[in-house]
This record gives C-alpha cells, sequence and structure tokens, in this order.
C-alpha cells in the first residue's frame, strides 16, 4: 500500500534530484502554494537539485516569469522543462507550413524554428497550444475544423498533453483535449511533454548538469495527474510522490479531507502505483 509521508524532508536522504510537477503542485493557475515553494527551497538547501517539470505549451523562461508573477520564488527550483520546449523540436522536425491553434501570446514557441504560420487551407501540420477560448470551448467546436485536415493528412502538433487543468477553483481546457478528438477522427498526432520520455531525458540531463560528480542520480518524480504525471513517472521507472488534493481529489475526497481508504481504491483501479503520497506539498 502506498504510504503516507508528513513532509519531502523525510525523503531528502533517499534522493539527488527531485523532478516536480507545477500546476497542482507549487500553485492552482492564480496563487502559489507556500508550504510546497517552501518545501522544494528546503530540498536545495539540503544538497538535491530541482527540476520543474511542466506541461506548459510555453517555453521556459515565459514560464519561469508566469511563475514569478504568481508567486513561486525562484529559490524553489534550478531549472525548469516544458512541454514547449520539448514540442519545438517536434515542431523543427516537421512540415514548415503550419496552422497555430492557440493564443497569440503562445506565438514565442514557434520563434527562430524556421516555420511559416499560413491559413487552414494551405497548412501542411497544425500547432496547438490549446482551444482559442480554455473556458468556454468543448473538445467537440473543433470537429468542423478538424475534418478537412484529417482528410489532408495534415499532422497534429501538440504542444500540452493535458486534457484539463484548474484555474483556481474552475476546470479549463487544455490542448490535449482537442488531439484526443483529432485522433478519434483518425488524424495524426505527434505529442510529447508527460507522459512522454523526452519530458524525463531532458529533466535528468539537467540534474547531471547539475551533479556531474554522481554517476547516477536517484530521483523522484512528484505529481497529481494520472494520465500525466503518474504515468509519466511509471513508465520511465522513477519513484513517485503522489498529491491526493490535486486534479483528481473529487474522487476520493470529502469535504477538503482525502479518505485514505477510498484514495487506495481509487489508485488501485487506475493502475497507479505511487510510492508515497501527501495531501499537499510539504
Amino acid at each position: 500500500m502506498v504510504q503516507q509521508i508528513e513532509n519531502l524532508a523525510s525523503l531528502h536522504q533517499a534522493y539527488d534530484a527531485v523532478l516536480s510537477d507545477v500546476w497542482g503542485v507549487l500553485h492552482n493557475g492564480v496563487v502559489a502554494w507556500p508550504d510546497a515553494c517552501e518545501a522544494l527551497s528546503r530540498a536545495r538547501a539540503d544538497g538535491l537539485s530541482v527540476v520543474l517539470i511542466t506541461n506548459s505549451p510555453r517555453p521556459h523562461k515565459e514560464v519561469i516569469l508566469q511563475l514569478d508573477g504568481i508567486g513561486v520564488p525562484r529559490g524553489a527550483y534550478d531549472r525548469i522543462v516544458t512541454s514547449g520546449d520539448v514540442t519545438r523540436k517536434l515542431i523543427e522536425a516537421g512540415p514548415k507550413k503550419v496552422f497555430f491553434l492557440g493564443l497569440d501570446r503562445d506565438l514565442t514557441l514557434l520563434e527562430g524554428l524556421g516555420v511559416e504560420v499560413v491559413d487552414k487551407d494551405e497548412a501542411q501540420a497544425v500547432v496547438c497550444t490549446g482551444p482559442y477560448d480554455d473556458e468556454t470551448d468543448k473538445p467537440d467546436d473543433y470537429r468542423d475544423m478538424f475534418a478537412p485536415w484529417i482528410e489532408r493528412g495534415v499532422p497534429f502538433i501538440c504542444a500540452n498533453p493535458d486534457l484539463i487543468v484548474e484555474r483556481g477553483d474552475r476546470l479549463v481546457l487544455c490542448a490535449g483535449a482537442l488531439a484526443a478528438v483529432y485522433a478519434e477522427m483518425g488524424g495524426e498526432t505527434r505529442i510529447t511533454g508527460k507522459p512522454y520520455p523526452a519530458m524525463y531525458d531532458a529533466a535528468l540531463a539537467f540534474v547531471s548538469e547539475l551533479k556531474p560528480d554522481v554517476a547516477a542520480p536517484r530521483a523522484i518524480a512528484i505529481g497529481d495527474g494520472l494520465p500525466t504525471d503518474v504515468k509519466g513517472a511509471q513508465d520511465y521507472g522513477l519513484d513517485l510522490l503522489y498529491i491526493a488534493n490535486g486534479i483528481h481529489a473529487r474522487d476520493y475526497a470529502e469535504a477538503g479531507r482525502i479518505d485514505a481508504g477510498r484514495l487506495a481504491s481509487f489508485l488501485e483501479d487506475n493502475s497507479a502505483r505511487p510510492h508515497y503520497w501527501m495531501p499537499a506539498l510539504g
């Protein structure tokens, strides 16, 4: 049975590095959680390397500024790897005429890759960072847009595998939900980020840079999402600390309190095998 722990510090002696999710672990999209930030800061003070791994479609430099704005201190981490960072390799390797599906602020994802943004009819590939309106749009709203691309064999490059995330007390749509519809309609999707190996390869490459004297750094992943954080860590062979008050809390919490029995059943039913769990990172 997964072991509940009181704090991350109890694991410091067992690991050399932490690969931590961001949204749902350090913040809720609106404000940072001080205890979680302090826990990662203490881990660094005790000699662990901390790499944040996030399915944000933005390059890491922009995510750093976003974290600054909601109160995540830079002292809480050493490096950040984003889904946007690893997706840039997919974009660079793909067709050069792309249709961009997302908000204009995310167009920086394409900078320096030698691609041309074109209209729907000219597109040789679609690059998606998310829906046009993540609070009101539904995945099925995009079927009519997708159908001609699928008929022409246009690949769909998804820069964020998440289906939904919590923004404050609301659930908002992510690019992964649109990619799921595209695939269900028979289209080709190209996706990286969590749970795919490239994210963990990049994060552990940073750990090796930060700890050049450690032959095989022992890393623990931290996260709250089953299809991304949990699956990614398990598939990669990493130990995992599951944060229970995250995206799935509605499945086993009552009045804000985690029911340990319901949590254990939920994890078992979903083939999730974290080594440890906490209600919230601290």
